[in-house]
């Protein structure tokens, strides 16, 4: 991960984005931020083995049954469920990958670098998702002040 800028504005321009442990529970994480991409744009694939749809979105059970045409994987999942998502990912073909943090783990990352996949963990992409809004945007400027955004 040595330059994370070029990793996110990379992951960023696919449009096309799946979304591993995307919730029909509107308070979850996986929820938010299926929405929020929705909003700015994104085409979002949402990965939950146990829902049909979510935000009337059709809904894949695994990650083997994406598109082909999607390469690029947010994963918002427990900790204990990313080291399998991530070698899932890699043997789908999936090459761009964001580990939200909280979601990360040390193999997890570990698997993702050996398999030399552009990879982003321990950020969050609603600091990096343009445009940013809240109180992203409020963290966000105050880690460019201190130059540790992208460390």
């Amino acid at each position: 991960m040595k330059n994370q800028k070029q990793n996110i504005e990379n992951f960023l321009m696919a449009k096309t984005i799946a979304i591993i442990g995307a919730s029909r529970n509107k308070k979850k994480f996986g929820n938010q931020v299926l929405k929020n991409l929705v909003s700015k744009g994104y085409d979002v694939y949402p990965v939950n083995p146990y829902a049909e749809e979510i935000e009337g979105i059709k809904c894949y059970n695994n990650v083997s049954l994406l598109p082909e045409n999607v390469k690029t994987a947010l994963i918002v999942t427990p900790k204990k469920e990313t080291e399998k998502t991530v070698k899932e990912l890699i043997n789908k073909g999936i090459t761009n990958i964001w580990i939200q943090q909280m979601s990360e783990t040390t193999e997890s990352i570990d698997i993702a670098l050996k398999s030399n996949v552009n990879l982003i963990a321990n950020k969050c992409i609603f600091m990096f998702a343009e445009p940013v809004s809240s109180i992203h945007k409020f963290h966000r400027t105050i880690k460019k002040l201190f130059g540790s955004l992208y460390n």
